[in-house]
């Protein structure tokens, strides 16, 4: 079989030949019967009327294959934040000191609470500086005649998170700042397990003054001090509440229910959302009761994210 005969079979079958692009000059020369394959494509060399090598058909290059989309690179979940971490306050059980014992009863006043008309007398329009001074002056009702100094609040006053609690304890009656005891050192460890420091956040509480020996706070002395809380809340402008304690949460809500019954659902006070937790003073005697905190706590960090 000669070369001529060859190629026509393996292009019948549809194999593709390799020659030199030289072989087409050697073609005229030589022949077809002496032309060996090699490793250059090339187009079928026909013979022509004398027995001599026709010119190569020149052919289109092929349009290159079209490439597929890349396929979404898919990114390995980033490994729990410590946030994300049982803390260690969970195992920590400090001994109660004498600090204000959450309320369990709260009585019918907590629906008035939020009234619009309890901002009078000129407190929705003081700004900072007026309204602590208001209330270290304040002689509303009668627990300043046993206080030592009033508990105003402190913290960040432009804080994305506000902390409201019950009342002041025996610690934050001598020094006038809220949760500096036994609980107020548990509260920071809690805050710190979220990735926040005490000075991020402002704190404050439904109760300006110390109830006598520790006891509940009475309808008329939280109505009292609602107008300065309001406008605590007006001026700082959080954007989650934590409400710490039935007191807090059933004067926020006004809802008179357990912190068992509200911690979980979705609530609001002025169109700001609001975490029902455990106050840190019931968590030092209750302490089995700290890993629902972890939860109420991991909530609001995810609402100021």
């Amino acid at each position: 079989m000669n070369e001529a005969q060859r190629q026509e079979y393996l292009r019948a079958m549809g194999i593709q030949n390799w020659i030199p692009r030289s072989a087409v000059a050697e073609a005229e020369s030589i022949g077809p019967d002496n032309m060996e394959p090699k490793m250059i494509e090339s187009a079928h060399v026909e013979p022509d009327s004398i027995g001599r090598a026709a010119a190569p058909e020149r052919r289109t290059p092929p349009p290159p294959a079209t490439l597929s989309p890349p396929r979404p690179v898919v990114r390995a979940e980033p490994p729990p934040s410590a946030a994300d971490e049982p803390p260690s306050w969970l195992d920590e059980v400090p001994p109660p000191a004498d600090e204000y014992l959450p309320a369990v009863d709260q009585g019918d006043h907590a629906d008035r609470f939020g009234d619009a008309d309890l901002m009078d007398d000129g407190v929705s329009r003081l700004d900072w500086a007026g309204l602590e001074a208001r209330v270290a002056h304040c002689e509303a009702c009668e627990l300043h005649k046993s206080r030592t100094r009033t508990v105003f609040g402190v913290g960040r006053r432009d804080a994305d998170l506000m902390i409201i609690g019950e009342a002041p304890g025996a610690d934050e009656d001598r020094k006038g700042e809220p949760f500096v005891g036994r609980a107020g050192q548990l509260l920071n460890a809690m805050l710190k397990a979220i990735g926040l420091g005490r000075e991020q956040v402002y704190i404050a509480n439904i109760l300006k003054c110390r109830p006598p020996g520790n006891r509940d706070p009475r309808a008329e002395e939280a109505l009292q001090c609602a107008p300065y809380l309001q406008r605590q809340v007006a001026l700082v402008k959080p954007r989650v509440i934590l409400a710490v304690g039935a007191v807090a949460a059933r004067n926020l809500l006004q809802r008179d229910e357990a912190v068992g019954r509200l911690r979980g659902g979705q609530h609001q006070f002025n169109g700001i959302p609001v975490v029902v937790t455990y106050h840190p003073a019931y968590l030092l005697r209750s302490p089995e009761q700290k890993a629902k905190a972890w939860q109420d706590l991991q909530k609001a960090a995810r609402l100021i994210q």
